[in-house]
């Protein structure tokens, strides 16, 4: 039996939170950079919890709503997260990304053109806890996990490059390391080696697209969510 296909671009709600999908199962939310996904020590309001009360206003939801975190982005990261509205779900979604059945692209902008316009890279990388870092490696070193992403430059912008990663594995800041690794670290990304910050703390790291089999449904869902709104991205 074929899957049917549906493909959705991101919708915002006056709320602010911009809605991409909604089903009884799942919500996928375009996340702005600077959200935190769940929260930590920081003690900000996770768009866990953001969610959630959008849930419980459009649904007129008694009691306390379920929502399932299925997997994160870094806090200065925007695009694409898919959250669990259900306890049957959610399983089903963490399986799904822990064994890579989702395909995840991402766009980052970077300020030098890599020595080659499209390549796989492959690293072992080796996270430090302290720093909240990884370290991109050539070689297997210990504790380090392997990290693998293809890139293409899919534009040419005022002193930037655009790259769409098709992202293989999911380490810890993978793509921030592997990229800083070839010479071309994100645009406002100081911890990984960029000159400057962005002035609102963000990467220009971006979630573009998100593909899956509906745990529920079983049907391909084709998730795309626009960057965020400012030059740079614009010019995109």
């Amino acid at each position: 039996m074929r899957n049917s296909i549906k493909r959705i671009v991101f919708l915002s709600n006056p709320k602010n939170l911009q809605v991409i999908y909604e089903d009884n199962h799942l919500i996928a939310i375009n996340k702005r950079p600077g959200d935190i996904v769940q929260g930590d020590k920081t003690g900000d309001l996770p768009l866990s919890e953001i969610v959630k009360r959008y849930i419980k206003e459009k649904h007129n939801k008694p009691g306390n709503v379920y929502l399932g975190v299925a997997h994160r982005l870094d806090r200065p990261t925007s695009g694409i997260v898919v959250f669990a509205k259900t306890s049957k779900a959610l399983p089903r979604l963490n399986k799904l990304f822990a064994e890579k059945e989702a395909k995840k692209t991402y766009w980052a902008v970077v300020k030098n053109l890599p020595v080659k316009r499209q390549d796989t890279l492959t690293h072992w990388l080796k996270r430090n806890t302290k720093q909240n870092k990884s370290y991109a490696n050539q070689k297997e070193v210990p504790d380090s996990k392997k990290a693998i992403l293809s890139y293409q430059t899919i534009k040419e912008l005022n002193n930037y490059f655009l790259l769409e990663i098709d992202l293989k594995t999911g380490r810890h800041h993978q793509i921030r390391a592997q990229l800083t690794a070839i010479g071309c670290p994100i645009k406002g990304d100081l911890k990984y080696g960029f000159d400057r910050s962005n002035k609102d703390s963000s990467i220009h790291l971006h979630a573009r697209k998100l593909s899956f089999i509906h745990p529920v449904k079983k049907e391909l869902l084709e998730l795309t969510a626009a960057p965020p709104i400012d030059p740079i991205w614009n010019a995109c």
